[in-house]
Protein backbone atom coordinates (compact mmCIF):
# COMPACT_ATOMS: atom_id res chain seq x y z
CA UNK A 1 0.00 0.00 0.00
CA UNK A 2 1.35 3.30 -0.91
CA UNK A 3 1.73 6.07 1.43
CA UNK A 4 -0.40 8.18 -0.11
CA UNK A 5 -3.46 5.40 0.10
CA UNK A 6 -2.10 4.68 3.68
CA UNK A 7 -2.90 9.22 4.46
CA UNK A 8 -6.25 8.35 2.27
CA UNK A 9 -7.41 5.93 4.20
CA UNK A 10 -6.38 7.16 7.80
CA UNK A 11 -8.28 10.26 6.47
CA UNK A 12 -11.23 8.34 5.78
CA UNK A 13 -11.70 6.75 8.84
CA UNK A 14 -11.12 9.76 11.34
CA UNK A 15 -14.00 11.63 9.06
CA UNK A 16 -16.15 8.63 9.79
CA UNK A 17 -15.39 8.76 13.84
CA UNK A 18 -15.77 12.50 13.69
CA UNK A 19 -19.55 11.41 12.81
CA UNK A 20 -21.81 13.86 11.35
CA UNK A 21 -21.04 17.16 13.10
CA UNK A 22 -17.49 17.10 11.18
CA UNK A 23 -18.33 19.91 8.42
CA UNK A 24 -20.41 22.44 11.16
CA UNK A 25 -17.65 25.25 10.74
CA UNK A 26 -16.95 24.67 6.85
CA UNK A 27 -17.78 26.37 3.64
CA UNK A 28 -17.88 25.55 0.04
CA UNK A 29 -14.23 27.17 -0.02
CA UNK A 30 -12.75 24.92 2.76
CA UNK A 31 -9.55 23.47 0.32
CA UNK A 32 -9.57 19.76 0.91
CA UNK A 33 -6.50 19.10 -1.46
CA UNK A 34 -3.94 21.21 -3.33
CA UNK A 35 -2.45 19.96 -6.42
CA UNK A 36 1.27 21.80 -7.22
CA UNK A 37 -1.04 24.64 -5.81
CA UNK A 38 -4.33 24.53 -7.48
CA UNK A 39 -6.68 24.21 -4.48
CA UNK A 40 -9.61 21.70 -4.92
CA UNK A 41 -12.51 22.58 -2.59
CA UNK A 42 -15.53 21.30 -0.67
CA UNK A 43 -17.73 22.79 -2.53
CA UNK A 44 -16.49 20.92 -5.56
CA UNK A 45 -16.58 17.72 -3.66
CA UNK A 46 -20.38 18.60 -2.88
CA UNK A 47 -21.27 19.49 -7.14
CA UNK A 48 -19.51 16.20 -8.02
CA UNK A 49 -21.20 14.38 -5.74
CA UNK A 50 -24.77 15.91 -6.72
CA UNK A 51 -23.96 14.74 -9.97
CA UNK A 52 -23.57 11.17 -9.57
CA UNK A 53 -25.54 8.48 -10.66
CA UNK A 54 -28.32 7.84 -7.69
CA UNK A 55 -26.51 4.28 -6.69
CA UNK A 56 -23.46 5.98 -5.35
CA UNK A 57 -25.84 7.50 -2.61
CA UNK A 58 -26.16 3.83 -0.98
CA UNK A 59 -22.00 3.67 -0.82
CA UNK A 60 -20.67 5.16 3.03
CA UNK A 61 -20.26 8.49 3.08
CA UNK A 62 -16.82 7.97 4.29
CA UNK A 63 -15.76 5.66 1.07
CA UNK A 64 -18.06 8.36 -1.14
CA UNK A 65 -15.73 10.81 0.47
CA UNK A 66 -12.32 9.51 -0.30
CA UNK A 67 -13.69 8.14 -3.70
CA UNK A 68 -15.16 12.05 -4.95
CA UNK A 69 -11.26 13.32 -3.47
CA UNK A 70 -9.53 10.97 -5.46
CA UNK A 71 -10.66 11.73 -8.45
CA UNK A 72 -10.70 15.67 -8.20
CA UNK A 73 -7.25 15.09 -7.32
CA UNK A 74 -6.82 12.49 -10.25
CA UNK A 75 -8.18 15.13 -12.90
CA UNK A 76 -6.61 18.06 -11.56
CA UNK A 77 -2.89 16.38 -12.29
CA UNK A 78 -4.52 15.05 -15.44
CA UNK A 79 -5.41 18.66 -16.11
CA UNK A 80 -2.10 20.27 -15.76
CA UNK A 81 -0.16 17.94 -18.04
CA UNK A 82 -3.14 18.73 -20.89
CA UNK A 83 -1.31 20.39 -24.19
CA UNK A 84 -2.30 23.75 -25.03
CA UNK A 85 -5.81 24.22 -25.60
CA UNK A 86 -7.26 23.79 -29.10
CA UNK A 87 -10.19 25.95 -30.88
CA UNK A 88 -12.16 22.57 -30.71
CA UNK A 89 -11.33 22.58 -26.79
CA UNK A 90 -12.49 26.28 -26.24
CA UNK A 91 -15.36 25.83 -28.11
CA UNK A 92 -16.64 23.07 -26.35
CA UNK A 93 -15.54 24.41 -22.89
CA UNK A 94 -17.77 27.71 -23.65
CA UNK A 95 -20.59 25.32 -24.91
CA UNK A 96 -20.59 23.51 -22.04
CA UNK A 97 -20.59 26.83 -19.85
CA UNK A 98 -23.47 28.24 -22.07
CA UNK A 99 -25.20 25.49 -21.68
CA UNK A 100 -25.13 24.44 -17.93
CA UNK A 101 -26.03 28.57 -17.54
CA UNK A 102 -28.87 29.11 -19.63
CA UNK A 103 -30.19 25.54 -18.21
CA UNK A 104 -30.05 27.01 -14.74
CA UNK A 105 -32.04 29.52 -15.91
CA UNK A 106 -34.56 27.87 -17.21
CA UNK A 107 -34.56 25.94 -14.62
CA UNK A 108 -35.55 28.66 -12.47
CA UNK A 109 -38.11 30.19 -14.58
CA UNK A 110 -39.79 27.03 -14.68
CA UNK A 111 -39.78 26.48 -10.79
CA UNK A 112 -41.16 30.16 -10.26
CA UNK A 113 -44.22 30.04 -12.81
CA UNK A 114 -45.68 26.80 -11.27
CA UNK A 115 -47.51 27.79 -8.12
CA UNK A 116 -50.69 26.52 -7.09
CA UNK A 117 -52.35 29.34 -7.85
CA UNK A 118 -51.24 28.87 -11.65
CA UNK A 119 -52.18 25.50 -11.81
CA UNK A 120 -55.59 26.23 -10.51
CA UNK A 121 -56.15 28.64 -13.31
CA UNK A 122 -54.35 26.87 -15.46
CA UNK A 123 -57.06 24.25 -14.70
CA UNK A 124 -60.01 26.12 -15.08
CA UNK A 125 -58.91 28.01 -18.08
CA UNK A 126 -58.95 24.36 -19.89
CA UNK A 127 -62.07 23.13 -18.23
CA UNK A 128 -64.05 25.95 -17.58
CA UNK A 129 -65.65 26.19 -21.37
CA UNK A 130 -65.06 22.41 -22.06
CA UNK A 131 -68.26 20.36 -23.54
CA UNK A 132 -68.50 16.68 -22.25
CA UNK A 133 -66.63 14.30 -23.72
CA UNK A 134 -67.94 10.91 -25.01
CA UNK A 135 -65.77 7.84 -24.54
CA UNK A 136 -66.43 4.95 -26.91
CA UNK A 137 -66.32 1.20 -25.35
CA UNK A 138 -65.38 -0.53 -28.82
CA UNK A 139 -63.58 -3.71 -30.24
CA UNK A 140 -62.67 -4.41 -33.67
CA UNK A 141 -61.17 -6.74 -36.65
CA UNK A 142 -58.37 -5.82 -38.58
CA UNK A 143 -57.43 -7.45 -42.03
CA UNK A 144 -54.87 -6.70 -44.51
CA UNK A 145 -56.93 -5.95 -47.39
CA UNK A 146 -61.17 -5.01 -48.81
CA UNK A 147 -62.29 -7.91 -49.56
CA UNK A 148 -61.05 -10.16 -46.74
CA UNK A 149 -62.80 -7.29 -44.47
CA UNK A 150 -66.21 -7.72 -46.56
CA UNK A 151 -66.13 -11.57 -46.53
CA UNK A 152 -66.29 -10.96 -42.50
CA UNK A 153 -68.67 -8.50 -42.74
CA UNK A 154 -71.22 -10.59 -44.48
CA UNK A 155 -70.18 -13.40 -41.79
CA UNK A 156 -71.07 -10.99 -38.96
CA UNK A 157 -74.37 -9.88 -41.01
CA UNK A 158 -75.51 -13.86 -41.11
CA UNK A 159 -74.77 -14.26 -37.62
CA UNK A 160 -71.66 -14.86 -36.66
CA UNK A 161 -69.62 -14.07 -33.80
CA UNK A 162 -67.70 -11.05 -33.39
CA UNK A 163 -64.81 -12.07 -30.52
CA UNK A 164 -64.32 -15.72 -32.53
CA UNK A 165 -63.76 -13.95 -35.94
CA UNK A 166 -61.59 -11.40 -34.36
CA UNK A 167 -59.77 -14.51 -32.38
CA UNK A 168 -59.04 -16.11 -36.04
CA UNK A 169 -58.30 -13.33 -38.70
CA UNK A 170 -57.21 -10.13 -36.82
CA UNK A 171 -53.76 -9.15 -37.73
CA UNK A 172 -53.83 -6.95 -34.95
CA UNK A 173 -52.69 -9.95 -32.41
CA UNK A 174 -53.33 -7.80 -29.40
CA UNK A 175 -56.53 -7.16 -29.59
CA UNK A 176 -57.36 -9.92 -31.60
CA UNK A 177 -56.53 -12.21 -28.94
CA UNK A 178 -59.29 -10.42 -26.63
CA UNK A 179 -61.60 -10.91 -29.49
CA UNK A 180 -61.30 -7.45 -31.03
CA UNK A 181 -61.62 -5.85 -27.89
CA UNK A 182 -59.96 -2.10 -27.69
CA UNK A 183 -61.28 -1.15 -24.08
CA UNK A 184 -62.81 1.98 -23.83
CA UNK A 185 -60.90 5.34 -25.32
CA UNK A 186 -61.90 8.80 -26.06
CA UNK A 187 -61.52 11.43 -29.10
CA UNK A 188 -57.89 11.78 -30.20
CA UNK A 189 -56.21 8.52 -29.02
CA UNK A 190 -57.53 7.12 -32.32
CA UNK A 191 -56.39 7.01 -36.35
CA UNK A 192 -58.87 9.86 -37.86
CA UNK A 193 -60.61 7.20 -40.28
CA UNK A 194 -60.89 4.90 -37.18
CA UNK A 195 -62.00 7.51 -35.25
CA UNK A 196 -64.63 9.04 -37.39
CA UNK A 197 -66.31 5.43 -38.02
CA UNK A 198 -66.60 5.19 -34.35
CA UNK A 199 -68.20 8.76 -34.08
CA UNK A 200 -70.82 7.84 -36.50
CA UNK A 201 -71.01 3.87 -35.30
CA UNK A 202 -74.52 2.57 -34.05
CA UNK A 203 -73.82 0.93 -30.92
CA UNK A 204 -74.05 -2.43 -31.39
CA UNK A 205 -74.00 -2.85 -34.94
CA UNK A 206 -71.07 -3.98 -37.45
CA UNK A 207 -69.76 -0.84 -39.41
CA UNK A 208 -68.78 -1.22 -42.82
CA UNK A 209 -65.07 -1.59 -43.82
CA UNK A 210 -62.63 1.58 -42.79
CA UNK A 211 -59.64 1.76 -44.27
CA UNK A 212 -56.69 3.18 -42.20
CA UNK A 213 -52.91 3.13 -42.76
CA UNK A 214 -52.68 -0.07 -40.80
CA UNK A 215 -55.42 -1.37 -42.60
CA UNK A 216 -59.12 -2.43 -42.97
CA UNK A 217 -60.98 -2.73 -39.99
CA UNK A 218 -64.53 -3.66 -39.16
CA UNK A 219 -65.49 -2.11 -35.89
CA UNK A 220 -68.45 -2.93 -33.33
CA UNK A 221 -69.33 0.34 -30.62
CA UNK A 222 -70.46 -2.04 -27.76
CA UNK A 223 -71.18 1.13 -25.57
CA UNK A 224 -70.78 4.64 -25.05
CA UNK A 225 -70.40 6.98 -21.64
CA UNK A 226 -70.01 10.66 -21.03
CA UNK A 227 -66.41 10.86 -19.25
CA UNK A 228 -65.60 12.35 -16.29
CA UNK A 229 -63.82 15.40 -15.76
CA UNK A 230 -60.06 14.56 -14.60
CA UNK A 231 -59.53 16.00 -11.23
CA UNK A 232 -56.21 19.05 -11.06
CA UNK A 233 -54.31 16.23 -9.02
CA UNK A 234 -54.84 14.19 -12.65
CA UNK A 235 -53.91 16.78 -14.73
CA UNK A 236 -51.03 18.52 -12.32
CA UNK A 237 -47.85 16.99 -14.37
CA UNK A 238 -49.45 17.96 -17.80
CA UNK A 239 -50.39 21.42 -16.72
CA UNK A 240 -47.34 22.20 -15.14
CA UNK A 241 -45.20 21.10 -18.48
CA UNK A 242 -47.43 23.61 -20.12
CA UNK A 243 -47.19 26.40 -17.77
CA UNK A 244 -43.34 25.70 -17.67
CA UNK A 245 -43.11 25.91 -21.54
CA UNK A 246 -44.95 28.93 -21.82
CA UNK A 247 -43.29 30.87 -18.69
CA UNK A 248 -39.66 29.99 -21.04
CA UNK A 249 -41.07 31.07 -24.10
CA UNK A 250 -42.47 34.27 -22.85
CA UNK A 251 -39.37 34.65 -20.88
CA UNK A 252 -36.61 33.65 -23.77
CA UNK A 253 -38.89 36.12 -25.96
CA UNK A 254 -38.42 38.89 -24.03
CA UNK A 255 -35.07 38.76 -23.16
CA UNK A 256 -34.20 38.07 -26.97
CA UNK A 257 -35.93 41.00 -27.88
CA UNK A 258 -34.14 43.07 -25.39
CA UNK A 259 -31.32 42.00 -26.51
CA UNK A 260 -28.70 43.41 -28.91
CA UNK A 261 -28.46 40.27 -31.79
CA UNK A 262 -26.09 40.61 -34.06
CA UNK A 263 -26.36 37.23 -36.83
CA UNK A 264 -23.14 38.43 -39.82
CA UNK A 265 -23.15 34.83 -39.95
CA UNK A 266 -26.17 34.03 -41.61
CA UNK A 267 -24.44 34.83 -44.99
CA UNK A 268 -21.91 31.49 -44.72
CA UNK A 269 -22.43 28.82 -46.48
CA UNK A 270 -24.21 26.70 -43.99
CA UNK A 271 -22.35 23.49 -45.27
CA UNK A 272 -19.00 24.97 -43.40
CA UNK A 273 -20.55 23.13 -40.23
CA UNK A 274 -19.02 20.05 -42.02
CA UNK A 275 -15.39 21.64 -41.63
CA UNK A 276 -14.34 20.10 -38.90
CA UNK A 277 -10.15 21.06 -39.81
CA UNK A 278 -11.41 24.63 -38.68
CA UNK A 279 -10.86 23.99 -35.12
CA UNK A 280 -8.25 21.51 -35.36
Amino acid sequence: MTKQMRLGLAFAAMIAAAGPTWAEGETADTVVATVNGTQITLGQMIALRESLPEQYAALPDDVLFKGILEQLVQQEVLTQTAPELTARDKANLENAKRGYLSGKVIDGIAKAAVTDEALQKAYDDKFKDAAPQTEYNAAHILVDSEEKAKDLKAQLDGGADFAELAKANSIDTGSGAAGGDLGWFGLGMMVKPFEDAVVAAQVGKVSDPVKTDFGWHLILVKETRIAEKPSLDDMRDELASEIENKAIEDKLKALTEAAKVEKPGEAIDPAILKNGALID
